[in-house]
Parts: structure tokens; C-alpha cells; sequence
């Protein structure tokens, strides 16, 4: 169930990035296509790791979301137009990293016991 829902705010955390960059907010300095491309490109390798059916896709794209954890607070705090896209940034990557911790230490458990 976790790696299940970790998964879901992977694929929503890509879906974000273009929606808030593109659609929502799109930036008035930089050329949108390389605010997307900066946005997406980390995101694209745990994402297909997971499509694909690797086993530690999961932990690599966590690893990747804190990045967007940091993007998330520092909009947060900067921009108070975009601070809701922000929240919501950050609670698809605590979200994703909660789902893989978790995940984490019940393997870790379940192990622990198997070899009780």
C-alpha cells in the first residue's frame, strides 16, 4: 500500500512541474521550456525506473523529490502568489519519502522477525 501511494505522488509530482510552470505560473524572466526542462529532467529517471518494475526506483526518486522539498520551501517562502502550488509541492515529496521510509523499516521488521 505505501509503495503504492509513494508511486502515485511520483507520477503527481511529475504532473506538477509543468502544470504549475507552464499553466499556473509560468515564469516572466526565463523561457518557460527551460524552467520544464530544469523541472522535469530529475524526475524522469525514478519515473521510469518505476514503470519499468525496479526494485529501488522508489528510494532513488524520494532521494530526488527532497530536491523539490527544498524548491517547495524556498517558493513557499519567497513567492507568496505561488505558495500554494508550492505546499502542495512539498506534501507530494513528504508524502513520497514518508511511503518509502515506511516501507523501509517494515521490510527491515519483517526480516528482523524471519530471522527471529
Amino acid at each position: 500500500m505505501a509503495e503504492r501511494i509513494g508511486r502515485l505522488s511520483l507520477f503527481a509530482l511529475l504532473l506538477l512541474q509543468p502544470l504549475w510552470h507552464a499553466v499556473l505560473a509560468p515564469p516572466s524572466m526565463v523561457p518557460v521550456w527551460l524552467v520544464l526542462v530544469i523541472a522535469i529532467v530529475p524526475l524522469l529517471g525514478p519515473v521510469i525506473a518505476v514503470l519499468r518494475g525496479h526494485r529501488d526506483a522508489l528510494f532513488w526518486g524520494a532521494l530526488v523529490s527532497l530536491l523539490y522539498f527544498c524548491h517547495g520551501v524556498a517558493e513557499a517562502w519567497a513567492a507568496p502568489s505561488e505558495r500554494h502550488l508550492a505546499l502542495v509541492q512539498i506534501a507530494l515529496s513528504l508524502v513520497l519519502v514518508a511511503c518509502v521510509g515506511g516501507s523501509g523499516l517494515a521490510r527491515r521488521r519483517a526480516s528482523r522477525r524471519a530471522g527471529l
